[in-house]
């Protein structure tokens, strides 16, 4: 009998003591699935046996129920432990899809084998104190039952806990970082011995943990079979949402065509929620993320990266070839091609790779999990990677000269290159857009302009293409279409106005650059340029119409000069044009306030904090931040996240450029209604652009800091202040216009 009680504690039964569950197997009978755990523990004292008394009867079936939990516990470690389901390294997409569309496919978990290997552990010393025990009864002359109680009472506290614990994981298939998170969990309790066991079980997943930690934080590669891993793949993700699994395969052989690189760091990798431990912060995994994205990058170098020297020091033509360059890439000759390796080794020296080696190995051999020191070393790991990657970017790859350049083009710093652009552009611009041949008809003034106004020293205008969108470009004469292509509102000379508002630029980027320069923020860049060129056009517009009068005021002096010599009557030119000349000059005083405000007290004060930023800063996230905060800086203070003001200084340039049209065209058509319209439209716009902007919560806030200047010089004089409390207040009657052509 006491070698049965023995062989039971480690989980065999026999005639004695007997296993109720594959009794009631043999016999047909299934024990119900809902059972609680007292009802599921079948080790019994056989009950033909009378010779035993009750208490001991009691006594003995308690002690077994240890037998009991340590043969499902060795169940669950032998069973995790089996390694038939390790296959070859390369898992293919497919296989690896269908895994993680499948959880409950009972597929192997790494995380799992390391807890069971935990098990092993306390379950050897359980196996050892039934051993010593063994010994120790057959040395005494009379075995009692006390002994072994004494002996194996402390794993009373152990063993059915650790029970709970797998019978938890199997019921809801617990892996990878959920498993850790449920460890961490129940770490926190109020028995030292089982606190112990669980943080030791913890420990050996943090090893696995750490493992990929390594292989990500150190080489930048996912080792991660089975998705236990908070970082995951995007197409991994992509299955998650429902899409085919023939749908991933055909997106991924798509996204091999192009710099994988470049793919992998925007779309390629995205932090997994769901295996995301709570005891580390989201902002933690996400500076693991950035770690082992920059590690991928700086040991995967794109192979366009050994031409940056070469291109930087071509010089760049002129006319033609210096324009179509934008669209025509450097051809690439195999022979020219630098061992990628070597270069890799530059970008990422193997001496750092050691230091971030050693800082996570101190971790794994710790023997508690410390947050503190964890997410220290994480964060200088991630200060380590974005610092080599801002040298690659910022020195490497000259991104200040390209910040000029964008600045130069899309901000457009280059005044003279845009004046003469417009200047060249002008007439085409006056007639509508065609849709097939509007891009292709502005390369030609584009091209003038540049070999009037660009250097061969400038090598960044290569990149620098035209743009023309086609949604931009789809304008019709007819009146019910205006609206829709942000057309005026008189006949077809307004509509190609409204029609060339879709000119863009386009920006060629190279690697690393694309990391800087994602398509979102060069959308920011032509969002800002549409708003400034449409600005100094009609600036432009306002210029040349006022050359337009003097010249045809010339033009009237010399044709009536034999009249003025004989005292004619006529009414002087003066008198009939200065109402035109005061509302040309209030247009003309706004617009170029307001071009003086975005252009200087904006672009400029902006352009000077970033590049305080890039002196100061030597980390690619902190840059990436000060580049952002400068964009919607500029979008900010421009007032293009305000709706309402930005509608109204719509209107305002098109009833700028509707009033330099119809000056234009004064003796050819009777304009007095029209520029009275105009006059009064200009009059309530520009008004009720003064009573928003000088709003508290506006000039009062540190949105536009710089924003009472701009007021301060429009109401230099109180003049908007006054008209602007009177249109608010009564709507004042306009003198009107004398008749043009009167003779």
């Amino acid at each position: 009998m006491l070698h049965e009680l023995l062989l039971a504690l480690v989980g065999y039964t026999g005639d004695l003591i007997i296993d109720e569950r594959e009794h009631h197997k043999s016999l047909g009978i299934c024990l119900s699935p809902n059972a609680s755990i007292s009802e599921q523990r079948s080790f019994k004292l056989a009950s033909d046996i009378s010779f035993i008394d009750p208490s001991e009867r009691d006594l003995i079936e308690k002690l077994i129920t240890l037998g009991f939990y340590y043969r499902e516990l060795d169940r669950f470690a032998t069973k995790s432990r089996n390694l038939s389901w390790i296959r070859a390294a390369d898992v293919s997409p497919l296989d690896r899809a269908s895994e993680l569309s499948n959880p409950k496919s009972g597929k192997p978990s790494v995380y799992r084998r390391a807890i069971a290997n935990g098990l092993v552990e306390i379950l050897s010393v359980y196996k050892s104190a039934v051993l010593q025990l063994e010994q120790k009864l057959l040395s005494e002359t009379m075995p009692i039952l006390a002994t072994v109680t004494q002996a194996l009472n402390k794993f009373f506290v152990i063993l059915p806990p650790l029970y709970e614990l797998i019978l938890e994981i199997e019921r809801d298939d617990i892996r990878g970082g959920q498993l850790l998170n449920l460890l961490h969990k129940r770490c926190h309790c109020g028995v030292p011995e089982l606190q112990a066991c669980i943080q030791r079980l913890l420990w050996h997943g943090h090893q696995v943990l750490y493992n990929q930690l390594s292989s990500w934080m150190i080489y930048g590669i996912l080792q991660d079979q089975h998705g236990e891993f908070f970082i995951r793949r995007q197409e991994d993700r992509d299955v998650e949402y429902g899409s085919s699994i023939l749908d991933t395969s055909e997106k991924l052989a798509h996204l091999s065509t192009v710099d994988t690189s470049l793919t992998d760091w925007h779309l390629g990798f995205h932090i997994f929620l769901d295996m995301l431990p709570e005891y580390i912060h989201m902002r933690v995994a996400e500076s693991i993320l950035f770690a082992g994205k920059a590690i991928r990058v700086l040991r995967n170098p794109s192979p366009a990266i050994q031409f940056q020297d070469a291109l930087s020091n071509q010089q760049t033509k002129k006319g033609s070839q210096k324009f179509h360059g934008s669209a025509v890439g450097v051809p690439f000759q195999k022979e020219a091609f630098l061992d990628v390796k070597t270069i890799g080794e530059e970008l990422l020296p193997q001496s750092v790779a050691d230091k971030i080696e050693t800082m996570l190995l101190d971790l794994k051999e710790s023997s508690e999990f410390h947050k503190r020191s964890f997410e220290c070393s994480v964060d200088s790991i991630r200060a380590i990677a974005a610092s080599h990657l801002w040298q690659l970017v910022v020195v490497r790859a000259d991104l200040n000269g390209h910040l000029k350049a964008l600045k130069d083009y899309f901000l457009l710093a280059k005044g003279d290159f845009f004046q003469c652009f417009l200047e060249e552009s002008r007439q085409l611009m006056r007639l509508p857009p065609r849709q097939s041949t509007a891009e292709a008809d502005l390369m030609v003034p584009f091209q003038l302009a540049a070999i009037k106004t660009i250097g061969e020293e400038d090598k960044y205008f290569s990149r620098v293409s035209l743009l023309m969108p086609s949604f931009g470009i789809t304008v019709k004469s007819s009146q019910r279409d205006l609206p829709k292509t942000k057309a005026y509102t008189d006949g077809s000379s307004e509509t190609s106005v409204g029609g060339w508002d879709g000119i863009a630029l386009e920006y060629s980027v190279d690697w690393p650059l694309q990391l800087f320069f994602t398509q979102e923020v060069l959308s920011k860049y032509r969002r800002i340029f549409q708003y400034l060129l449409r600005l100094k056009r009609t600036q432009m517009e306002l210029e040349k119409s006022w050359a337009s009068v003097m010249h045809q005021e010339h033009t009237y002096f010399a044709k009536h000069r034999k009249d003025q010599m004989n005292c004619s009557i006529s009414q002087p030119p003066q008198q009939c044009f200065r109402p035109m000349w005061r509302v040309r000059e209030h247009m003309a005083f706004l617009i170029r306030n307001l071009q003086f405000y975005i252009q200087v007290d904006v672009i400029e004060s902006q352009w000077n904090v970033l590049q305080s930023h890039i002196q100061d800063s030597h980390d690619f996230t902190e840059l990436v931040g000060f580049h952002q905060e400068y964009l919607s800086a500029l979008i900010s203070q421009s007032f293009l996240d305000i709706g309402s003001v930005s509608r109204i200084l719509d209107s305002i340039m098109t009833l700028c450029l509707q009033f330099c049209w119809n000056i234009e065209h004064q003796e050819s058509s009777q304009n007095t209604s029209e520029l009275e319209r105009i006059t009064e439209e200009f009059n309530k716009k520009s008004n009720s652009l003064y009573t928003i902007l000088r709003s508290s919560r506006l000039a009062g806030s540190q949105r536009a800091p710089f924003l009472r200047r701009f007021l301060l010089r429009m109401n230099f004089n109180s003049f908007f202040e006054a008209t602007a409390r009177g249109v608010l207040n009564v709507v004042r009657p306009r003198p009107s216009l004398p008749v043009l052509n009167q003779q």
